[in-house]
C-alpha cells in the first residue's frame, strides 16, 4: 500500500524551529518528486517546497526561502521540511505528496492526501 505519513508539527513560538517528517511506505522516495504543502484556515492548500526525484532539485514558495530547507533520507525513506524563523503566518496544516513537476518549477499534487501534521506559531 503506497502511504505518506506526515509527523513534526507542533506549537513553536514565533522565530522557532521545526522538523517535519514524510515517511513513505509503498515506494521509495527517490522514485518520484515529493512536495510539502501547507493550508491555513479558511485558506486554499498552497505548495511550500518540492524535491525532484533526478537530481534533488529543490524550490521553495518566496514565503519561506531562506527560512525552509526540504531534504531527502533515501536510507530512512523519508523527506525532511526544516522549517526555522517561523512566524504566525506559517501556521497551518502541513502535507506531504508525491508530486509531478513541470518545465516551469510547477508542481502538482499526485496521490490522495494523508491527515497532515499541525503546526501552530504563536506566543
Amino acid at each position: 500500500q503506497v502511504q505518506l505519513v506526515e509527523s513534526g508539527g507542533g506549537l513553536v513560538q514565533p522565530g522557532g524551529s521545526l522538523r517535519l517528517s514524510c515517511a513513505a511506505s509503498g515506494f521509495t522516495v527517490d522514485y518520484y518528486a515529493i512536495g510539502w504543502f501547507r493550508q491555513a484556515p479558511g485558506k486554499e492548500r498552497e505548495g511550500v517546497s518540492c524535491i525532484s526525484s533526478s537530481d534533488g532539485s529543490t524550490n521553495y514558495a518566496d514565503s519561506v526561502k531562506g527560512r525552509f530547507t526540504i531534504s531527502r533520507d533515501n536510507a530512512k525513506n523519508t523527506v525532511y521540511l526544516q522549517m526555522n524563523s517561523l512566524k504566525p503566518e506559517d501556521t497551518a496544516v502541513y502535507f506531504c505528496n508525491a508530486v509531478r513537476l513541470d518545465f516551469s518549477g510547477n508542481y502538482y499534487p499526485l496521490g490522495s492526501w494523508g491527515q497532515g501534521t499541525q503546526v501552530t506559531v504563536s506566543s
